[in-house]
């Protein structure tokens, strides 16, 4: 019990240090006086993960179309906007791509690109609701771990983002992602107004392909900050290499399972056993029927396991 109270006390006195040489700039800002809000939100996310599927168990799913493109759209809006912000921002302020410190000063574009940072860690407790309405649509097989990872980790740690380093190098990953989110929620509004629209979204696969790409160049990136030793905390650094792997992982075994896997094949006399088909989300069957030959049943025979 004292090694647990020790190591308490030294985390909290290891969060009142860093405290010291947080970003002054933020500190006012909503959500960002202290980590509660947001570790709050993201519990009661973790906690509708558990409840939503129980609540949502023996009533009919929630088809919330035009809740889906007024919400998708929006979303491509608000990404827009942070990406131009950044975008606008970080050229007024001479941004390097290679090489960019953290400047707390209260310069007006430093300050912009801090807000508009800020807008980008908002941004991921909104996606929270991507997760709320699969479940109200009882999409449960949608609510992977790679979805959950994404989406809570992504919340939770740019609040440290926003904390610590909010411009400088930090503005780059947001900068491409939210570029790529505009594409993605376009895809998703486009989607939500039914199959007339759907069959000519051909490009949804090509969405994980450039999400895998970010990755790698994020990576990249990162590593040549490193190699010429620019003047931004290694630690963030190396953090954000990890973070980055675990989603080119998770992504690419994501894209392998869904559009290069190949399905396996039943032999037809395995297919067609006891006179059974299946539809997928169908479950159709084919009332067995008796085979008769010469006049007498045939006896039935165990089927083989694979």
């Amino acid at each position: 019990m004292e090694i647990v109270s020790n190591l308490l006390n030294d985390t909290i006195e290891f969060y009142k240090w860093s405290l010291t040489i947080a970003d002054k700039r933020v500190e006012k800002w909503p959500l960002m006086g202290s980590p509660l809000p947001t570790l709050t939100i993201s519990s009661l996310y973790l906690l509708f993960l558990w409840l939503g599927p129980k609540f949502m168990q023996h009533r009919e799913p929630f088809q919330l179309r035009k809740t889906l493109i007024v919400y998708n759209f929006s979303m491509v809006v608000l990404n827009f906007f942070i990406w131009k912000e950044l975008f606008l921002s970080t050229r007024a302020a001479g941004y390097s791509y290679l090489c960019q410190p953290v400047n707390y000063t209260d310069d007006e574009n430093e300050v912009r690109v801090a807000a508009a940072l800020w807008w980008y860690y908002v941004s991921k407790g909104v996606e929270y609701l991507d997760t709320v309405f699969f479940i109200l649509r009882k999409k449960f097989n949608q609510v992977s771990f790679l979805h959950v990872y994404h989406h809570c980790s992504m919340f939770t740690l740019w609040w440290i983002g926003i904390k610590w380093v909010a411009g400088g190098q930090s503005f780059f990953g947001a900068h491409l992602n939210a570029a790529i989110h505009v594409v993605m929620y376009l895809y998703y509004g486009l989607a939500a107004f039914g199959p007339k629209i759907q069959k000519y979204l051909w490009w949804k696969k090509y969405l994980t392909i450039i999400q895998m790409i970010q990755f790698h160049v994020t990576i990249g990136h990162t590593a040549v900050s490193l190699y010429i030793d620019c003047a931004f905390p290694h630690w963030m650094h190396w953090a954000l290499i990890g973070y980055a792997i675990t989603f080119i992982i998770l992504f690419g075994n994501f894209y392998y399972q869904t559009y290069r896997r190949q399905p396996r094949r039943e032999a037809p006399s395995k297919a067609a056993a006891n006179g059974m088909t299946t539809a997928a989300n169908g479950a159709v069957r084919v009332e067995e029927k008796p085979a008769v030959e010469n006049g007498r049943k045939r006896k039935k025979s165990r089927p083989k396991h694979d």
